[in-house]
């Protein structure tokens, strides 16, 4: 960190939390100077809030109004809220299902990004490793990127190629860009520090 301090993070996500345990980990081993203050979701069952109070992160889950898509005004500001309250300096949407808006983009003007399992801009949205064995493509990978108040369409931040092998299914290509999105998120996260 170019300022000595260490970077404090709130994450968002919608289900198992693999990437906040690489994150995690890259804390634990020096790699990574940063603190997880919140983490947060939008499902009450989520493995992704168990795993955030292991780390000693505050957790909470925050259920919107709709069942899936974008989120609402009133509990983007509950988000806020909360990642306010713990003093949160970067936003980390990781496996998050829900689409931002500008109540939540204004609070954390270019401090919330987001991994996403292809090598954008192609194969935007859900299921980007069956987009990519759908249309043939030879290499795929991950993305980090700065969120926007566009599907996966934010400016791209750093991306990690991961080849398609013969007999791929998407389970078996998802699991491959999941570890490389492993080593990518807190390589990327790394690169930020409190005061820019």
């Amino acid at each position: 960190m170019n300022d000595g301090s260490v970077l404090r993070l709130g994450v968002l996500g919608s289900g198992r939390g693999s990437n906040l345990a690489a994150i995690g980990r890259a804390i634990g081993e020096g790699r990574l100077a940063a603190k997880l203050v919140a983490v947060l979701s939008d499902q009450p069952d989520a493995r992704i809030l168990h795993l955030g109070r292991q780390f000693g992160a505050r957790t909470e889950c925050i259920p919107p109004e709709t069942l899936r898509g974008r989120l609402d005004a009133e509990t983007e500001a509950k988000f806020v809220e909360v990642l306010r309250e713990e003093n949160a300096d970067l936003v980390v949407l990781a496996g998050f299902m829900r689409i931002i808006g500008p109540v939540f983009l204004a609070a954390y003007p270019h401090r919330i990004i987001n991994v996403h399992p292809s090598l954008l801009p192609k194969h935007r949205g859900s299921n980007a490793a069956a987009q990519a064995l759908a249309a043939g493509d030879k290499i795929t990978g991950c993305t980090v990127h700065y969120v926007d108040e566009g599907v996966d369409t934010g400016k791209i931040i750093a991306q990690r190629e991961v080849r398609i092998e013969p007999g791929d299914t998407a389970d078996s290509l998802q699991a491959r860009i999941q570890a490389a999105e492993h080593e990518l998120l807190p390589a990327v996260i790394a690169g930020f520090t409190r005061h820019e």
